[in-house]
């Protein structure tokens, strides 16, 4: 199941941002330090190529800290990109970002060329959060659910640093499955638009192959990598009392169960995916999408064959 989220105000934030890079130094994007490469948004890159780029690991305590060293040298080795990691609720961490916006670009500063910065990110990335703790004030909206910023404001941090919020931003067409799946267990993508048993499968899937530790502990099951998914959730509603009558599993509640464990990182430190993992994910995606190609090219040559081949019946002989 293809996971897909595009609503309208996102059309409206892809032209503001189309305007807005024309007269921008630095792009920062915040991206969720659980799902590094499924949050990194492929429009916005498409949108600001050529442009500096700074990469924020956004939620870094609540990461897989051995993970986050890997994509932080990951993001490191791009050209024209730093990478740093974040706690948006700590005050000296965001500070960094400044010095960080003014290593990549050195040339920019003081009143006659102040430094002109647009952040963006997916929706619910922890973005407005950043912003108020960045300005001592709550200068942005925040809550625990995909879509709350929705028009673009100018944030002035210091007198020639100026930042640029934009609303939280997917992209049209998501050909990675898994990071949908990503998007959809953090809270990205909004609700109506995702099953949430499906989510929690998958969800549950990657933290039984890479953290099986972390769930045994929490919900107290035992040898949790014998388990089928299925099984592994029903036992969590268990579990958690998540129950109908004849003692059925509500299986709707555990998986909401399941996804607020995770987004509120009371299951521990965890990142769902690897660099090597996700390079290996749009690999297949990619070749997915060219076979496809493929097909409806080899369909559309076979329907003007066909096309071609049909005779007009010869004209009636006049009497």
């Amino acid at each position: 199941m293809a996971i897909q989220w595009f609503p309208g105000h996102m059309h409206l934030t892809k032209k503001a941002i189309t305007e807005r890079i024309k007269d921008t130094d630095v792009v920062i994007e915040l991206l969720d330090a659980r799902l590094p490469g499924s949050s990194a948004n492929p429009l916005l890159a498409e949108l600001t190529a050529g442009r500096l780029s700074l990469k924020v690991l956004n939620k870094q305590d609540v990461a897989d800290p051995e993970r986050t060293a890997l994509w932080l040298a990951y993001y490191n080795s791009l050209p024209d990109t730093r990478a740093i990691g974040l706690d948006a609720s700590m005050t000296t961490p965001a500070r960094a970002l400044i010095d960080a916006c003014h290593g990549l670009a050195p040339k920019r500063g003081g009143l006659a060329k102040p430094m002109r910065v647009l952040i963006c990110g997916v929706p619910n990335v922890g973005k407005s959060t950043l912003i108020n703790t960045l300005t001592g004030r709550k200068a942005a909206k925040t809550g625990d659910e995909a879509g709350i910023t929705k028009a673009e404001q100018r944030i002035t941090l210091a007198d020639d640093f100026y930042l640029y919020d934009t609303p939280g931003m997917l992209w049209p067409r998501i050909a990675v499955d898994q990071s949908g799946y990503h998007l959809a267990a953090s809270g990205a993508i909004g609700r109506n638009a995702y099953d949430d048993e499906a989510v929690a499968l998958e969800l549950l899937a990657v933290l039984k192959r890479h953290y099986p530790g972390l769930l045994e502990a929490r919900f107290k099951l035992k040898d949790v990598p014998a388990m089928t998914d299925e099984d592994l959730l029903a036992e969590v509603g268990r579990q958690r009392g998540a129950l109908l009558g004849g003692g059925r599993v509500n299986l709707q509640k555990a998986a909401e169960i399941v996804m607020h464990e995770f987004r509120s990182a009371t299951l521990g430190r965890i990142t769902l995916e690897s660099p090597e993992e996700f390079a290996r994910w749009v690999a297949d995606a990619q070749k997915l999408e060219m076979e496809r190609a493929a097909k409806k090219e080899a369909r559309t040559r076979e329907r003007k064959g066909q096309r071609q081949d049909v005779t007009l019946p010869a004209p009636r002989p006049s009497s």
